[in-house]
């Protein structure tokens, strides 16, 4: 499965199982097929894109976020915290999301996280979010976090994290961009502090 993800950029991934699931879609680029899942978890632009879900979204895509995501993207099905639901062969689950510190990413906004069981294995997008109530349950194989602050998990967070989940894999992003992102050298540093049986990927940016 680990070989199937593709980091996109920021906070967008895809991830070609037996189901095609694009998370947080921003400045990708039209594929041959469209994904069979778009997952959003809140309705900030660099993660909630009406034009970039426009662009790859097919007739029988479906769309799962947020309140706030339904009303900017059509036909998207709400999942509230902690809820799942089924699409074909793959489990999501959505987890909150959120800053108690930092007004970027309120709590009250109802920003989400996902847990994807696809293929025998836990995929856990942490979001945009800090460490919050409830994470610590979560035994994913695999977790997608950031690590640049900004309202969402610093470097040091995403080690506790890492180290309360023990996933088997761990993939960071909000890095090697401009702005607000971690650099790459912050990324080389995370990945050099990770400890026990997680394996850190820096993956490349691809589209």
């Amino acid at each position: 499965m680990i070989e199937r993800i593709q980091w996109q950029g920021h906070g967008s991934f895809a991830i070609a199982g037996s189901l095609f699931i694009q998370i947080a879609p921003w400045r990708v680029v039209k594929r041959a097929s469209p994904p069979d899942v778009i997952l959003i978890g809140h309705d900030h632009y660099d993660h909630c894109s009406p034009a970039d879900v426009e662009k790859i979204r097919g007739e029988h895509t479906v769309i799962i976020g947020n309140k706030n995501v339904a009303r900017v993207i059509d036909n998207t099905t709400v999942l509230r915290e902690w809820h799942s639901i089924s699409v074909d062969r793959a489990s999501i689950k959505a987890i909150p999301a959120y800053s108690a510190s930092d007004p970027r990413h309120p709590p009250e906004a109802g920003g989400l996280g996902f847990v994807i069981s696809l293929d025998y294995f836990d995929i856990y997008y942490v979001g945009d979010s800090q460490i919050v109530p409830g994470m610590e349950h979560l035994r994913p194989d695999i977790v997608l976090l950031p690590i640049d602050g900004y309202g969402r998990l610093t470097a040091a967070e995403a080690l506790c994290l890492i180290d309360m989940l023990q996933p088997r894999w761990a993939i960071p992003y909000n890095w090697g961009g401009a702005g607000e992102e971690a650099t790459q050298l912050d990324a080389q540093s995370f990945k050099s502090r990770v400890r026990g049986r997680t394996e850190v990927l820096l993956l490349p940016e691809s589209q």
